[in-house]
């Protein structure tokens, strides 16, 4: 009987903990991705230069290049500035509007990319999609995923803690996006890849149980891990359904119809997702889920990013249309904004309970 298996897109290396910066180009040596250390680097004009002082001496054949944000046309950019030096790999050094750039550009010259992340944002350093800023708005972009990716725990201190927040309510997300496929797989016959949903359940559920802070290197290590292996499950499951639902489509719709009032990803996808989970019934979850957001700083209601009653209402009316096609728990219950406000109120109730 044949034994099947499948080969599943993820990166060479890995490094995650206090100190991995100073390693870097021993890493990439080792691992034989730049023996020459001809590197192409990209970083931002801000904390990217105060990095690359520290980093020049041990990265000497390396190139740099200021990334001028996270646009289309600033990887277009970084990209033709690339293209004649013959480089073994390029390195994305900074958060994820720098990442996504160097992602795009890798792509685009035919080089394998190396995520050095300056912060935890989001669950995209380590995923197959670049998100960049075009003229029509804003664009996801199918990309390799990242030869390897470097996460110095020392570093990750020194970002502003809103990083780390955010990231810890894009993962705690996962746990509802899981939920919304499931949900699909059940009403639609919508498929499902169960190691996908595995992965980034898993990783959602670590960061929601873990007891340690925002300035706790083992909770810091499993916020990283879980970020990796939901980009990983995305790469598995080729599509963005398993860290991507409901809590999602409320972030966009947030996005979209109060661009200049936004918060975090992060934090409308926390928000999202707690109350996705209240949604479907599963109230002590959302309540679990509200319990630990609040224990970390972020916001668990509408009011505390700022906004009206009804204004989360119309953002909750209007998500379903930022990803058509997609099905969720908002797509299942079709609420009228009477229903949604009433959703709402109860959750609210429970949270605070």
């Amino acid at each position: 009987m044949p034994v099947l298996t499948r080969l599943i897109p993820a990166p060479v290396v890995v490094d995650i903990r206090a100190g991995a910066l100073a390693d870097l180009a021993g890493v990439l040596a080792d691992q034989r991705i730049s023996g020459s250390g001809k590197l192409a680097v990209a970083i931002s004009g801000g904390s990217g230069r105060a990095l690359r002082e520290r980093l020049t001496a041990s990265l000497p054949g390396a190139s740099w290049f200021e990334v001028g944000g996270g646009t289309l046309n600033d990887a277009v950019k970084l990209a033709e500035a690339m293209k004649s030096g013959r480089y073994d790999a390029v390195v994305g050094l900074g958060g994820g509007k720098i990442i996504d750039c160097a992602k795009f550009a890798a792509a685009r010259v035919g080089l394998p990319l190396v995520a050095v992340a300056t912060n935890l944002s989001h669950d995209g350093l380590c995923s197959p999609v670049a998100t960049l800023d075009n003229d029509a708005g804003r664009g996801s972009y199918g990309v390799p995923n990242p030869i390897a990716v470097v996460i110095d725990l020392d570093v990750i201190r020194e970002a502003p803690v809103r990083f780390v927040r955010s990231g810890i309510g894009d993962a705690l997300s996962n746990i509802s996006a899981v939920a919304d496929w499931e949900l699909a797989h059940r009403v639609n016959g919508e498929d499902i890849d169960g190691l996908a949903a595995a992965m980034a359940r898993q990783a959602g559920e670590a960061v929601l149980r873990h007891p340690g802070g925002l300035g706790d290197d083992a909770f810091l290590q499993v916020l990283a891990e879980g970020l990796v292996l939901t980009g990983i499950s995305m790469s598995v499951a080729g599509d963005s359904r398993p860290a991507s639902g409901a809590c999602h489509e409320i972030n966009h719709a947030f996005d979209l119809l109060f661009p200049q009032r936004a918060a975090s990803h992060g934090e409308q996808c926390g928000l999202g997702a707690a109350f996705a989970m209240h949604l479907r019934g599963a109230v002590q979850e959302s309540v679990r889920m509200t319990r630990v957001l609040r224990r970390h700083g972020l916001p668990v209601t509408a009011e505390d990013m700022g906004f009206e009653v009804d204004e989360f209402v119309r953002v909750v009316a209007f998500a379903p249309k930022t990803r058509p096609g997609r099905y969720t728990i908002l797509e299942h219950l079709n609420l009228s904004e009477d229903g949604i406000r009433d959703a709402y109120a109860e959750y609210v109730r429970s949270a605070a309970a």
